[in-house]
């Protein structure tokens, strides 16, 4: 029934709206046979198929299938919202928006997944949302090729080529990339903690971080390395784990240029520049840049050697010395010299080796000058020194009492016109 106020000035008009009522759809698509009630809704419809956008932006030059949608999008630029919420006053700048929004004061999500039964408030989103399970990817970055499953993702990708972070924390002013990252990141400032494990019942700030912390539980990597088989639990983790394939190091440092392959590496480089030494330990009030560097420097306090080697028993202090001492057992030499292919089981090694073709001597004597390629030469030659300053092996043996075990040199002072020694530590 046609209400008394609404009247239309031609007959075709007046037949298109009664088909809002009776539901007829006559028009049909000839691709994806969906129904339409008019043949104009039917032709702005024909725009998805074959792609054309014949309504320009002047602001942007963004392109759109309809006026309608040009209209709307116009609105980002004028920051126009003229469809306001009724319960909680919120504006927004189309209708399909805003009745997404009524349905979290109504609870109503009349859209359902076939597969997961999963409800939401808008068919976008539904739409979205059903890319998980058939895993298709139709929005395409420019730059690297890579394919994300909404435009929102898409827009959020390009910020990791553009370096753009719009989104700025209020407390420290980190800059973040999208919305959700800035959210997740002030609950470091707040200490909040809303989402627990049901397991273990560890608190953590976002539900993304849940989810790949039950994996420590059920043992699940679910991202696996194509070329070695290796397998993560976070997707990050294996971006970071390809670049030991690749060999990128996109992290670069600003003072000496070197490169990293993580931002966590080049955060520690960086505190060579700056001689920041923020860990100290409470024993004997050494400064270190790292918590890891002051755990394994307690242990010379404590003696502590948990790592084992399982040939010999032989115990370390560190992981990576017991990596080196294993070079032993397996006569493994993997660090080649590039100038006369020499090698070494110790990168450590390697890199004293290339001082003798570099004739770089680092090692220089307080007393006399003379440079040396290592530290242990030095210390040669400063205990050559002191046997020249002791008439009998004794005397500098009780001398050497002076010295704690600790300190890496005694440096000699000679003055014979005094005939007094004075020794300096460095």
């Amino acid at each position: 029934m046609v209400l008394p106020d609404q009247s239309f000035s031609r007959t075709a008009y007046l037949m298109g709206h009664m088909r809002i009522h009776t539901g007829e759809k006559p028009f049909k698509c000839d691709i994806c046979e969906k129904g339409f009630s008019c043949k104009t809704v039917l032709k702005q419809h024909m725009t998805i198929h074959t792609g054309e956008k014949p309504f320009k932006c002047d602001v942007c030059g963004k392109g759109l299938s309809c006026k309608t949608a040009l209209k709307g999008h116009l609105r980002i630029h004028t920051g126009e919202k003229p469809f306001k919420c009724d319960v909680c006053g919120k504006g927004f700048s189309c209708k399909t928006a805003l009745k997404g929004h009524l349905g979290i004061h109504t609870g109503e999500k009349a859209f359902k997944c076939d597969v997961c039964d999963k409800g939401f408030s808008l068919m976008a989103i539904l739409k979205q949302h059903m890319t998980i399970h058939t895993g298709e990817k139709l929005f395409k970055c420019d730059v690297c090729g890579k394919g994300l499953s909404c435009k929102s993702a898409l827009k959020g990708h390009l910020t990791i080529h553009t370096g753009e972070k719009p989104f700025k924390c209020d407390v420290c002013g980190k800059g973040f990339s999208c919305e959700v990252y800035l959210k997740g990141h002030l609950t470091i400032h707040t200490g909040e903690k809303l989402f627990k494990c049901d397991v273990c019942g560890k608190g953590l700030s976002g539900k993304a971080h849940l989810k790949p912390h039950m994996t420590i539980h059920t043992g699940e990597k679910p991202f696996k390395c194509d070329i070695c088989g290796k397998g993560f639990n976070f997707a990050g983790n294996l971006i970071r784990h390809m670049r030991i394939h690749t060999g990128e190091k996109p992290f670069k440092c600003d003072v000496c240029g070197k490169n990293f392959r993580h931002t966590a590496n080049l955060k520690q480089h960086v505190k060579i520049h700056t001689g920041e030494k923020p860990f100290k330990c409470d024993v004997c009030g050494k400064g270190l840049s790292r918590t890891a560097h002051l755990k394994h420097h307690m242990r010379i306090h404590t003696g502590e050697k948990p790592f084992n080697c399982d040939v010999c028993r032989k115990a370390f202090n560190r992981k990576v010395n017991l990596k080196d001492h294993m070079t032993i057992h397996t006569g493994e030499k993997s660090f080649k010299c590039d100038v006369c292919g020499k090698g070494f089981s110790r990168r450590a090694d390697l890199k004293k080796h290339m001082r003798i073709h570099t004739a770089e001597k680092l090692f220089k004597c307080d007393v006399c000058s003379k440079c040396f390629t290592r530290n242990a030469h030095l210390q040669s030659h400063v205990r050559k020194e002191l046997r020249k300053c002791f008439k009998q092996k004794y005397e500098l043996k009780v001398h050497n009492r002076v010295h704690t075990e600790e300190n890496t040199l005694c440096v000699l002072n000679i003055f014979f016109n005094s005939c007094s020694l004075f020794f300096f530590f460095f």
